[in-house]
């Protein structure tokens, strides 16, 4: 017998399941055995009492859970923390588990009375007493784990727990003698996994499957070389044993049908406390302020789930309500993350959402000089696509040139502060990059429309034809893209070489020559094959009359390329009447500026066509700018590029066969997003008949 071992353990004498507070009560509810219940904790207190010393608290009448007393409190030396429980069924728990540590002589630490921990369930100790493992996501709040850091004077590692099976660490996670760790991965978010395999060497994993998993094998007790379990694969038990441990079974299923096993059955009250071991800040907390129609917007909600769903918990200070239909209303929340990594994508994306710092807390934004030409300090917060401001001098500074995934650089200028994006191979030695997330804000608007997720319009993609529902979308275009024309406004279209494939060419040629477009962009292709129709009727060496191919004719392309090359330009094959008809043709005799982007994969190229993929980018930022509406035609990588670098405000109208190119577009997170999963060709002419009616309907009246 180890007599420095103890645990605590409660006899079953009221032990039923009474309720349902966890997965495996449901439907188990009055059909626990008291007699097997008593029969199997004997067993387990039998089997403990040979390897150690156990104590006992009283059970109490009222309070079935009291028998599982892992979740009486965490102790660590001669201090306890006593558990807050999260459900009312167990709360009442709560008191005579601390009268029980006070007569022994414990230090007792209780929680505010709000914020829900339930001891050794979810806090585990490393056992060779490095560091404490605490979980939460169900039963414990992130934040318990700072007083836990605090009161204990020990290093916390927080995992968040993903699976409503495992609620608590100890019924997915067992730390064991040596330094090994028995435990089931898929318990745990991707975070909460790489922080396993940092701290513990692989050889030291032991991660288990779910037949194990479910059969509570990680609910288990560590007396040095043995471990005391439920049950265990022949498989699991060869792997322990193989690394010098002994397995003991025995049966535990009248308690699982209540969510526990052996390990929360006991609750170990020997805990040596390590001389070089010291606390640390397991939590990063900030305090953020949401204004806005919080409750009808749907903000409020998107905002607290995106900081559980990035791993982190938070607590809402105060929330006060707009009275009246038009008035704003303003909450203050405090987050919390078990890490600075974690805080900053969640901070990241509140930002997004509107979310600033309270505003006596930020007078001046945090910002780091570039040391070298091209490269932003580590720490520099990447742009998006909303309106940002940023505070300077306690003012907030509205950035210029907003575009996605740049770096935001302050500086002063002879009328005051200037904040702009940049694009990374632009920043210069001295700039003043914006570093982490304090002091910045989106001005984009919160109201119930953007709560509604963007549509996807599939034509004839399902069991009910959608056909009406496209045709209704492009009357809307229609009439958004007359408007424009009409204010003398900027529609961009960017198009990929399927327009002119499916026949859209005539079609989009039509929409350039009556003032519907102010540039295009595209690839060396587009231009290409519209000439290639152009001057030789064919795309791809295909008929476009007949539908047929024909003889030699993937050769056209080429010998297109070197006709405009010998003629130096697009512009002047048009002015030596070599080009007469067409997309480019439209484009040079209307005025309407055009960029062409190389790639890798581009035959001759055109004279046009710009293969310096810098300076590429830059051509098409330029002819952006100033854009209401911009209509992606088809062509995947210039679409998605375009949008990259396409501010919010602009209305994009993304148009592909391939729904994969439409969800990358919505992605962006814009309401001014549409797409459109459809054929181009076909998308142009009911465009036309759309503008047509318009044109007919003015002329009327």
């Amino acid at each position: 017998m180890t007599e420095t071992i103890r645990f605590l353990m409660c006899a079953p004498d009221h032990y039923d399941v009474d309720y349902v507070i966890n997965p495996w009560m449901d439907g188990n509810v009055h059909k626990s055995s008291r007699a097997r219940a008593v029969e199997q904790w004997n067993k387990l207190y039998h089997i403990l009492k040979d390897n150690a010393i156990v104590d006992l608290v009283g059970p109490q009448k009222g309070w079935p859970d009291m028998v599982f007393t892992a979740n009486a409190g965490l102790v660590l030396g001669n201090n306890v923390v006593i558990s807050r429980f999260y459900h009312k069924e167990r709360q009442g728990e709560e008191p005579y588990f601390k009268e029980w540590f006070a007569q022994q002589g414990f230090n007792v630490y209780e929680l505010p009375k709000d914020l829900p921990f339930e001891g050794a369930g979810d806090a585990l100790l490393d056992r060779e007493g490095r560091w404490l493992w605490a979980g939460y996501g169900f039963r414990s709040e992130l934040y318990s784990h700072s007083y836990l850091a605090k009161w204990l004077d020990i290093e916390v590692l927080s995992l968040r727990l993903t699976d409503e099976r495992f609620y608590h660490l100890d019924t997915c996670f067992c730390p064991l003698t040596g330094g090994y760790l028995l435990y089931y991965p898929p318990a745990f978010d991707g975070y909460s996994n790489r922080l396993i395999e940092m701290r513990v060497p692989e050889e030291k994993r032991i991660p288990i499957e779910e037949p194990d998993a479910v059969n509570f094998a990680c609910n288990a007790v560590n007396i040095n070389s043995i471990v005391v379990m439920n049950k265990v694969s022949d498989y699991l038990k060869v792997r322990l044993a193989d690394v010098g441990f002994q397995v003991i079974e025995t049966p535990l299923t009248e308690f699982l049908k209540a969510g526990g096993a052996a390990k929360c059955l006991t609750l170990r009250v020997t805990e040596p406390v390590l001389e070089d071991v010291h606390a640390n800040e397991p939590v990063e907390t900030r305090t953020i302020r949401l204004e806005g129609h919080l409750l009808d917007a749907g903000i409020m909600n998107r905002a607290l789930d995106l900081v559980e769903e990035e791993g982190g918990s938070f607590k809402v200070l105060n929330f006060n309500l707009g009275i009246e239909k038009q008035s704003i209303s303003v909450a203050d929340v405090r987050i919390f993350a078990p890490s600075h990594q974690v805080m900053e994508d969640i901070m990241t994306q509140l930002i997004d959402l509107g979310a600033i710092a309270p505003p006596q807390e930020i007078c001046d934004v945090n910002t780091q000089v570039v040391t070298q030409a091209g490269v932003a300090p580590d720490d520099f917060y990447v742009s998006t696509i909303y309106p940002t401001e940023v505070r300077v001098n306690c003012e907030w500074v509205l950035v210029e040139n907003q575009r996605m995934d740049g770096a935001i650089v302050v500086g002063e200028t002879p009328s005051g502060m200037k904040a702009e994006c940049k694009i990374l191979r632009d920043l210069q030695v001295g700039d003043r990059v914006m570093v982490g997330v304090d002091g910045i804000r989106t001005a984009r608007k919160m109201d119930s429309r953007e709560g509604k997720k963007n549509e996807e319009f599939s034509f004839m993609g399902s069991g009910v034809s959608s056909e009406r529902r496209v045709e209704l979308l492009v009357e809307q275009i229609a009439w958004e893209m007359r408007h424009i024309r009409d204010q003398g406004g900027k529609v961009v279209v960017t198009a990929g070489p399927v327009v002119i494939h499916t026949g859209g060419a005539a079609h989009l040629s039509h929409l350039i020559r009556e003032g519907y477009v102010q540039a295009l962009l595209g690839g060396n292709a587009i231009a290409v094959h519209d000439m290639e129709q152009a001057i030789m009727g064919t795309s791809l060496g295909m008929d476009m009359q007949r539908g047929i191919p024909v003889h030699g004719g993937h050769r056209h392309h080429l010998k297109v390329i070197n006709t405009i090359r010998r003629c130096g330009s697009i512009a002047n094959a048009v002015e030596q009447g070599v080009l007469t008809r067409g997309v480019m043709y439209e484009c040079i005799k209307n005025h309407v500026p055009f960029a062409l982007a190389g790639s890798i994969r581009d035959d001759g190229p055109l004279p046009d066509t710009q293969m310096d993929l810098i300076k590429a980018q830059a051509e098409y930022a330029q002819l952006i700018k100033g854009a209401d509406l911009i209509l992606m035609l088809s062509t995947m990588l210039h679409a998605i590029g375009v949008g990259n670098m396409t501010p919010a405000g602009v209305k994009l109208v993304c148009v592909d066969i391939n729904p994969a190119v439409v969800t990358k577009l919505s992605d962006r997170g814009s309401i001014e997003s549409v797409g459109i999963v459809t054929d181009v060709g076909l998308f142009l002419s009911l465009l036309i008949q759309q503008l047509d009616k318009l044109t007919s309907r003015y002329q009327v009246a």
